[in-house]
C-alpha cells in the first residue's frame, strides 16, 4: 500500500508544477485538436480518483457535487473555471491523498462493487486495486497535460 500513495504522491507534485507554473488564461485553454485543457485534466483526475475509490466503496465524496458533474469522465470544459474554481482543486490535488491515506489507515474501506474499466478493461475489486489504476489514468492525463503545454 504504501507504493501505492508513494507513486500517488509523486504523480501529484508533478501535476502541482501545472498549477504553479500557468496563468488562469494559460490553464482554461483548450489548444486546437484538443477536447479540454489543463484545468479540466486536473479536475478530472481528483473527481476519478473520488468515484473509484469512495463511491464505488459505498463512502461519501471528498469532493462536491457540482466538481463531479464538472468533470466527471465523459465531460469536457463547458466554461471556463475561475481562480477560486483553480484554488479549490488546488486544495484538493492535495487533501483528497492525504485524507485517503488517513482514510486506508483506518480502515475506512470495507465494501467495494467490483467495477471493470474502460480503458484496458481492468476489474477493480476493492479499494486497493482502485488507487493503483487510479495511479495509472493520472498518468495518461499528466501525458495529455504535456502535450497541451506544448501549444499553450
Amino acid at each position: 500500500m504504501k507504493q501505492v500513495f508513494d507513486v500517488t504522491t509523486t504523480s501529484r507534485k508533478m501535476i502541482s508544477t501545472f498549477l504553479e507554473n500557468y496563468s488562469l488564461a494559460q490553464l482554461n485553454t483548450i489548444p486546437p485538436g484538443f477536447n479540454n485543457n489543463l484545468i479540466w485534466n486536473i479536475g478530472h483526475i481528483i473527481v476519478s480518483q473520488q468515484i473509484l475509490v469512495y463511491k464505488l466503496s459505498g463512502l461519501p465524496l471528498l469532493v462536491s457535487n457540482e466538481l463531479v458533474e464538472k468533470y466527471m469522465k465523459g465531460t469536457r470544459p463547458e466554461t471556463d473555471a475561475s481562480q477560486a474554481e483553480v484554488d479549490e482543486i488546488k486544495h484538493l490535488l492535495t487533501y483528497t491523498l492525504q485524507q485517503t491515506q488517513v482514510d486506508f489507515e483506518q480502515n475506512l474501506f470495507q465494501n467495494y462493487t467490483s467495477y471493470t474499466t474502460s480503458t484496458g478493461g481492468h476489474v477493480l475489486n476493492n479499494a486497493l486495486d482502485a488507487m493503483a489504476f487510479s495511479n495509472f489514468h493520472e498518468g495518461l492525463h499528466i501525458g495529455c497535460m504535456l502535450m497541451i503545454r506544448k501549444f499553450i
